[in-house]
């Protein structure tokens, strides 16, 4: 009877043992997960606005939000340019299709009010036709989509060496990699924000290429990069369709008037 004793104290001693244990265990996951979630909920992206410089491009914070106007010029040069402009240069990439479109460069006026601090929305909302966010040099993001809300793929054609284009107003963007951008800071650089404060980075992490697999619906992820060393969704750069932004804006889009 006494080892009987003996075997149910033990037995009751074990399971309130791995029950204490269980518990901790759910406590620090628990506690992980709260950390993961405060840390996603406290971006701030103020570090990254003395990045921003260009042409007719000025920015001022009030609050919790940072207000750019940018002219939308770029500083680099581009068969856009009127051939009295000393950034007027003729077309010499490596399209051997590319063919220019009858439009030029004119300085536009373009203001975005974006978060400081930016997080997931819980209704996401699809990009607009026109400006989606701003580069680091003051020119803005265009969607994967042309006219009408077609593919690129004849109007890959009319990017010029630096792989942007103006619309009909005037107005140049860039929808792919902004390789003047790339080349002066490197394709794992900072390269702008979208409208909903999330920044966006070229085609490299870590030495390795950027494809859309690794990238979510939105095509963006969360990692570190070299101005978030924490961690911060981010969109990327890729090769590929739909290039710089999927199925929408991953956060809530602030104002852009034109």
């Amino acid at each position: 009877m006494k080892s009987i004793k003996n075997f149910m104290q033990f037995a009751l001693f074990a399971i309130l043992f791995m029950l204490a244990c269980s518990n901790s265990d759910d406590s620090v996951q628990e506690k992980q997960e709260q950390e993961q979630e405060n840390t996603e909920n406290n971006y701030n992206i103020t570090s990254i606005l003395s990045k921003f410089e260009g042409t007719g491009l000025s920015y001022a914070v009030n609050g919790n939000t940072v207000t750019f106007t940018t002219q939308d010029l770029p500083n680099h040069t581009s068969p856009y340019w009127p051939t009295d402009n000393p950034l007027y240069e003729a077309y010499n990439g490596t399209n051997s299709d590319f063919r220019i479109n009858p439009n030029r460069i004119s300085a536009q006026n373009i203001v975005f009010t974006i978060t400081l601090n930016p997080e997931e929305a819980n209704n996401k909302e699809a990009t607009p036709m026109g400006p989606i966010g701003i580069s680091r040099n003051g020119v803005v993001f265009f969607n994967q989509y042309a006219a009408g809300g077609s593919p690129l793929t004849n109007e890959i054609n009319s990017f010029d060496q630096f792989l942007g284009h103006p619309a009909g107003q005037g107005n140049y963007h860039y929808h792919i990699e902004p390789t003047f951008l790339t080349q002066e800071f490197g394709e794992d650089a900072f390269l702008g924000l979208l409208a909903d404060g999330f920044p966006v980075y070229g085609p490299l992490e870590n030495g390795e290429i950027i494809t859309n697999s690794d990238l979510d619906a939105y095509h963006g992820h969360t990692s570190a990069t070299a101005d978030f060393p924490d961690g911060i969704y981010h969109y990327h750069i890729t090769s590929e369709d739909p290039y710089l932004n999927g199925n929408g804006f991953f956060g809530t889009p602030g104002n852009i008037t034109r």
